[in-house]
């Protein structure tokens, strides 16, 4: 047997390294403990547009640091709640129906604002809230849902607004500690100011307005929107005086108010207190100096609490962009990768990189590539050649602590698939007929087997596939091309067609192996080697094989590259690739 020079220890100690969940999971309990309290992790998500797929890291991370802790028995919950009691700050781009006419509601609730049109839904929050909760459940994303409308309007917090208002010179002095952003000392930092400003995380109102400071902003009870100013405020009865700009002002007494909340930077470290959280993982854009996460540090203990442990997890990307925005529209959402790809596959996007490292989620070609790696990772656990953090984290993609989730039980290569639905036009009848073919000894004869795959493969051919990727088969031959065949060309195609020289005719070798073994065996037998010879590093005979693989293009779907020549064939069909071959 051979012998690793890594001892044990090391070993273990390099898991821990890459095993980013375990070590967070082993951080958090001890936090907890340290505390006195149990492990509650945090996700704050605001429902004023499309929840995408960089929103989904803020679910994504603390539900598999949680999901490792209930694996090990550990009382512990993940809750997200819903900021759907800030303001509409603007009218988002690229929602279907909705254009200037929905300005006329910034500055409400999210929950005050209509939803856009056609949605079953009362408001504007609980259309986007609902699409996005859908795609966490067929994710395996379990949490405890709590709104911060129905807190605030219940009274929930009403007891931490009153202490907010008596310390409001405190929390002032402290926030002032933040209002100017140190100047960026070189181009690096320039950027990521700007990108913090973009999120509005280091822009965000604290409620200082040139007055008397108060951390709480109403909401006026004619208009319905924030655009108020509190006037006066008295700690011993709690009675407050606002205005609104619609012209509105009345006297109200704030222990009993339920229309307004805390301001941002003041509301997260409360909440932090009330639910006792001891993680809460949040991005770049609240990471930086004045930033709602940095300021709670400082915030936190004015409610008798601290901050969480709070790792920043980078952006993740699509199609080559950096950070999505919800603003700007467009960007992806947990449903649009849902419908292209498996639940397990998306949860291993997230759960394979350490929060700190960003990632894109592929839509184009790129998700075959995915989907090889993602293959490749099942053959090397089923191997026993997988790594320690590969398999946690194929463990937490394919389960969680309460189910398994759904997978397809035989696995065909995703850009099989492709080619196949793509160049079948998605007929099933015809799916199965090639498919059949690709193992003589194990042939598929249902297509149940290859789902929920074969599902979002027809949805990626249907949505996301290249137009330059689409395959047209040739009606009939190209009789001019073929007559004009060089004799090197025309051995080649004979080699195919009916073999020879060690390789069998066409139709012996009609399984994906065995096309595979002919289409490259062939350029080897015309350089006088064996068809099945392992050859590496011999650049004549891969140009040899290129320029042939070229021709078969070129005559079969009248270009130079299409889908891997095997599958190409088998979804042909043999009598028509013998009648497109020849002349």
């Amino acid at each position: 047997m051979t012998e690793t020079t890594e001892t044990p220890d090391d070993s273990t100690a390099e898991h821990e390294r890459a095993d980013w969940v375990s070590r967070l999971a082993d951080e958090v309990i001890a936090e907890a403990e340290r505390r006195g309290t149990r492990p509650v992790a945090a996700s704050g998500i605001s429902p004023s547009g499309p929840i995408h797929l960089g929103n989904f890291r803020e679910v994504m991370s603390p539900h598999l640091v949680v999901d490792e802790l209930q694996r090990r028995g550990v009382d512990t919950e993940h809750i997200i709640s819903w900021d759907d009691y800030d303001r509409f700050r603007k009218v988002p781009a690229g929602i279907e129906g909705v254009d200037e006419t929905w300005a006329e509601h910034i500055g409400k609730p999210l929950t005050s604002v209509p939803a856009p049109p056609g949605s079953e839904h009362d408001s504007w929050a609980a259309h986007f809230r609902s699409a996005a909760e859908a795609s966490f459940a067929e994710a395996g994303v379990r949490y405890r849902g709590i709104s911060q409308t129905e807190q605030y309007r219940a009274g929930a917090y009403t007891e931490q607004i009153l202490h907010a208002m008596r310390h409001r010179r405190e929390i002032d002095a402290i926030l002032a500690q933040f209002r100017t952003l140190p100047a960026a000392k070189d181009e690096d930092e320039a950027l990521q100011a700007a990108l913090d400003a973009g999120s509005g995380a280091a822009t965000e109102d604290d409620g200082s307005s040139g007055g008397e400071y108060y951390p709480y902003k109403p909401y006026c009870t004619r208009c319905g929107k924030d655009l108020t100013s509190i006037e006066a405020y008295d700690d011993d009865s709690t009675e407050m005086t606002y205005s609104c700009t619609c012209g509105h002002r009345e006297t109200v007494l704030l222990r009993e108010f339920r229309s307004g909340k805390l301001v941002w930077k003041v509301d997260w470290p409360m909440r932090w207190a009330y639910e006792r959280v001891v993680f809460e993982p949040s991005g770049v854009d609240h990471q930086s100096p004045g930033s709602s996460f940095q300021v709670g540090l400082e915030l936190a203990p004015v409610f008798g609490w601290q901050r969480p442990l709070g790792p920043m997890y980078a952006f993740v990307g699509f199609g080559g962009v950096a950070k999505m925005s919800s603003s700007r529209g467009g960007a992806p959402v947990p449903a649009d990768a849902l419908a292209v790809m498996e639940a397990p596959v998306l949860r291993w996007l997230y759960a394979r990189r350490r929060m700190n490292q960003s990632f894109d989620v592929a839509f184009g070609s790129e998700l075959q590539r995915t989907y090889d790696e993602w293959d490749a990772l099942a053959r090397k656990a089923a191997a026993g050649t997988a790594q320690p953090a590969e398999l946690a984290a194929l463990e937490r993609a394919v389960s969680t602590a309460h189910e398994r989730l759904p997978e397809t039980p035989r696995r065909v290569p995703y850009r099989t698939l492709a080619s196949v639905v793509d160049i079948t036009f998605g007929d099933e009848a015809q799916i199965l007929r090639i498919l059949g073919g690709l193992d003589a000894d194990d042939p598929i004869v249902d297509l149940d087997p290859l789902r929920p795959r074969l599902d979002k493969v027809e949805a990626w051919v249907a949505t996301h596939m290249p137009a330059d990727e689409h395959t047209a088969v040739r009606d009939a031959p190209d009789r001019e091309a073929l007559l004009a065949l060089t004799e090197t060309e025309r051995d080649a195609i004979a080699l195919l067609l009916d073999g020879g020289q060690g390789l069998p005719p066409l139709e012996e070798a009609w399984t994906l192996d065995g096309l595979t073994h002919q289409v490259y065996g062939v350029a080897k037998v015309q350089r006088g080697l064996e068809p099945d010879a392992i050859v590496k590093g011999d650049k004549e005979l891969s140009a040899a094989q290129r320029a042939f693989f070229a021709l078969l293009y070129r005559l079969l779907v009248g270009r130079e590259t299409g889908p891997r020549i095997p599958t190409l064939l088998l979804a042909i069909g043999r009598e028509r690739v013998r009648a497109l071959l020849t002349p």
